[in-house]
């Protein structure tokens, strides 16, 4: 256990790691933004009783270690809709001595009843950030305050907008290492959440329920389109199949339509997509045929068990543009899939994945490609 009377922050953070996520010299398990959120925190957290400190969207940890080191926090409840943030935090938080300090809720409120005092870092999609608002304001102690952080270039001023739909008052703080930090007080309740929307998207004929944190939201990913162009030509007799970081879960039910014998699960790391995909699922009577699993690219599914996986994967991790996502996705589906299984890729033409879907799953053939897109087929 650390003992915050000796706190050194530097220590705690030079011991914190980015696992199981994207590992590499130019990213990082802390940013700017950690700590000027807990410097700006510094006076409102010793003064929280326990129980009443909420963590959102904490990277790898920072916030939430940060708090429970140097403020003696207890009872923190912690959201984070990416897996990889839930699982770097718990390993981060067993190797520091602090894994009794926190437990990770839902967002909702088991998260936010009684909150004081919120620590967030800024989502880059302003309907992630209006949930969250929307959610704080309707749960959290009248006395809440949110001290909500992020890097410069990812912060507009229509944050500041969605937040004061929420709150009576907000304010930025002086920036610092090209980070700033936005405080919300006076939680006003709005009549109607604004989350989950439903839209129908008449060019493909479904219904998509998004939540603020999905990929997309309720609308169809360009790539998403192009990928859609070429089930047709997925292996009929397929029976098993796994939409791959799945959205909003349009892959799966377009699928699921498509080939009236097969089961989909739609899969992604986000909690806000896998519930997005099953109500899209519902709300397109796929419920039965469809499964939803919040996993880290299908690490828990057994190997050679999938006929078909399809995949629009990300080329970024978190705000920093990277690729070790989508390979470790694919290296996932070349163990996922049967001798004979198919992966269908769509990713941007730049990228020049084939070689590496060759290597990490099997033959890799081009089997469209627009002037943005390239569309993939590797047999296992």
């Amino acid at each position: 256990m650390l003992d915050s009377e000796v706190f050194d922050r530097d220590d705690l953070f030079s011991r914190l790691r980015r696992r199981p996520d994207v590992e590499a010299p130019n990213l990082t398990a802390v940013d700017a933004a950690d700590r000027l959120i807990l410097d700006e925190a510094a006076a409102a957290l010793p003064t929280a009783p326990p129980g009443t400190l909420t963590v959102i969207g904490d990277h790898y940890g920072a916030l939430t270690l940060g708090a429970a080191a140097a403020h003696g926090a207890t009872g923190i409840r912690v959201h984070q809709d990416p897996l990889t943030g839930e699982l770097a935090l718990a390993a981060n938080a067993a190797t520091v001595g602090l894994a009794d300090r926190y437990r990770s809720c839902a967002l909702g409120e088991e998260l936010l009843a009684g909150a004081t005092v919120v620590l967030m870092q800024l989502p880059r999609s302003l309907g992630e950030l209006t949930e969250v608002a929307e959610s704080i304001a309707r749960h959290a102690d009248p006395s809440v305050v949110v001290y909500a952080g992020g890097r410069n270039k990812h912060i507009s001023t229509a944050m500041n907008d969605v937040l004061g739909r929420s709150f009576s008052e907000v304010r930025a703080t002086l920036g610092r290492q090209k980070s700033r930090v936005l405080i919300a007080r006076g939680p006003r309740e709005a009549a109607q959440q604004t989350y989950p929307v439903t839209d129908h998207l008449a060019e493909i004929g479904l219904d998509v329920v998004s939540y603020g944190a999905a990929f997309a939201g309720p609308k169809l990913d360009i790539g998403t389109r192009y990928l859609l162009d070429f089930l047709p030509r997925v292996n009929p007799r397929a029976r098993a199949a796994v939409d791959l970081g799945c959205g909003t879960g349009i892959l799966a039910v377009s699928l699921a339509r498509l080939l009236p014998e097969v089961s989909v699960i739609a899969t992604d790391q986000s909690s806000a997509a896998v519930a997005s995909a099953a109500a899209t699922a519902r709300a397109n009577g796929l419920d039965g045929r469809i499964s939803t699993l919040r996993d880290d690219a299908m690490s828990s599914l057994a190997t050679d068990s999938q006929d078909v996986v399809l995949c629009n994967p990300p080329f970024h991790v978190g705000a920093a543009v990277h690729t070790g996502g989508a390979s470790k996705m694919f290296a996932e589906a070349g163990r996922v899939l049967r001798p004979g299984g198919e992966l269908w890729t769509v990713y941007n033409s730049h990228l020049g994945y084939r070689g590496r879907l060759q290597r990490l799953v099997g033959r890799t053939d081009v089997v469209g490609r627009n002037p943005k897109f390239t569309v993939t087929r590797s047999v296992a």
